[in-house]
């Protein structure tokens, strides 16, 4: 079976089945009875002509997973894919249900799971537009909103993290912040580390930290690394736990203590001890709230805790949660990009690519997509800089230099993780590149000219 095949799942034979009854040669009572119930699923009233169309933009889609193309997109083709896209966009922000489905038919005939960086980022695209025609009530709309399970999601953020920097300059970047950090205050600190990690995850951040403290360590003058993260659930917490209890273990200098608590989880006995090094890590975090109100709570509970240092990385982006076509063409730039970028790190058939795609970048297209869908507000708030270091100003916090050994230990990954494009810093074509921002207090990853994500680092004002 191919990895298409394979990609298309048991959703896609629900689809195949579903089409192929509405157009079985079956009495035209029974058929018009199913389309009327199938129209209901639909969040405008369909009337006969739409109503074959939605049917046709399905087996468009159905069509679209089957399909595998070599090669590119054709000289000329790009512009008229990006023109679909947006007209598109256009076209659902304005509830033109005719012109929506019309030039989505026309998106699905041109874009390829298995095509080029553009036909592959304007498939999810596409998806997340025909979701945002239907109810939440429709199995269409569960079809192809689905998300991947936690098996799949975790192996394709395993793979994204092994193939591409973007996840290592985040977590390296902070780490040797927060190693500058210990090592300064060590004559003070008993050589006790303590990180709270707002947004745990699979710990994936911290092998790094802890190896690089056994590094400083001795059998004399032992290090102890305490880490207090939250986690989306007690199952993702109690493996991440065993992850890294395991890891620790083989360096016997270091002591090594966890615990877990779910996200949302009463702070209060959060506060600093005179003997030991606190330091929060905001990596990933501030842009998965819902509201600038749940920013300022969290901001201000760092303040509270008053650690020594705060680091923190974010997307650099710039989403209007009020006004869709901006949200979308902010997006599209950013996600062009991303997929741009897996070209450097696989090949275009990789199994693998094809997993980041779909259980990671694409989740979070759709994701984006339909975030106010029935006003559930899920998506990432992907700001610029400067909007997060006024936030982070405006609660008592200013911003701290950067070394240069995290400047260079930036452009040493990127030298190392770079496959096909050359790596340029501060200038030329192509590639992945670094960039020294906010007089050197913050670092970003970038895809070309197109910033992607933005480390730094923050002290409390006293």
């Amino acid at each position: 079976m191919s990895v298409l095949e394979i990609q298309a799942g048991e959703d896609d034979e629900f689809l195949s089945l579903r089409l192929t009854s509405a157009t079985d040669s079956c009495s035209q009572k029974i058929k018009h009875k199913r389309k009327r119930r199938e129209a209901d699923l639909v969040r405008w009233d369909l009337n006969e002509s739409s109503e074959g169309k939605i049917f046709s933009l399905l087996e468009m889609r159905e069509q679209m997973f089957n399909q595998k193309k070599d090669g590119g997109v054709e000289d000329g083709k790009g512009l008229h894919l990006i023109h679909s896209l947006l007209i598109s966009a256009s076209s659902v922000d304005e509830n033109d249900i005719e012109s929506a489905v019309d030039n989505l038919c026309d998106l699905y005939q041109n874009v390829c799971l298995s095509g080029d960086s553009l036909q592959r980022v304007a498939a999810y695209f596409a998806d997340g537009l025909v979701a945002r025609l239907l109810t939440r009530k429709s199995p269409f709309y569960d079809m192809i909103m689905k998300t991947p399970t936690p098996e799949e999601e975790f192996l394709a953020f395993t793979e994204f993290y092994k193939v591409s920097p973007f996840y290592q300059f985040a977590h390296f970047t902070a780490n040797q912040s927060i190693i500058e950090t210990f090592e300064k205050e060590e004559p003070n600190n008993s050589r006790v580390l303590h990180v709270i990690d707002f947004d745990i995850s699979y710990g994936f951040q911290w092998p790094s930290l802890i190896q690089s403290l056994s590094e400083i360590a001795t059998a004399n003058k032992r290090v102890s690394l305490k880490i207090t993260g939250f986690g989306r659930s007690m199952e993702e917490l109690q493996e991440t736990e065993t992850r890294l209890v395991s890891f620790a273990k083989s360096f016997r200098s270091l002591n090594f203590e966890f615990q877990g608590l779910l996200r949302g989880s009463m702070l209060g006995s959060l506060r600093r001890k005179k003997s030991e090094t606190v330091v929060v890590n905001l990596v990933l975090h501030l842009n998965t709230l819902n509201n600038v109100s749940k920013i300022s709570e969290t901001l201000k509970c760092v303040n509270l805790i008053n650690p020594s240092i705060v680091v923190m990385v974010e997307h650099e982006g710039s989403r209007t949660p009020q006004n869709f076509l901006s949200r979308f063409m902010e997006s599209l730039h950013y996600f062009a990009a991303m997929f741009d970028s897996l070209d450097d790190c696989l090949p275009v058939n990789s199994a693998n690519r094809l997993s980041i795609e779909k259980n990671h970048l694409g989740k979070e297209i759709k994701s984006v997509m339909n975030y106010d869908k029935d006003h559930v507000n899920i998506s990432p708030r992907y700001e610029r800089m400067e909007t997060w270091k006024g936030r982070m100003e405006s609660h008592g916090f200013s911003g701290a230099k950067l070394s240069s050994r995290s400047l260079i230990q930036a452009k040493l990954l990127l030298k190392i993780r770079s496959h096909c494009s050359p790596i340029q810093f501060d200038g030329g074509n192509g590639g992945f590149r670094i960039f020294e921002k906010a007089d050197g207090k913050a670092i970003s990853l970038g895809w070309q000219d197109r910033c992607l994500i933005t480390a730094s680092a923050w002290h409390c004002v006293q």
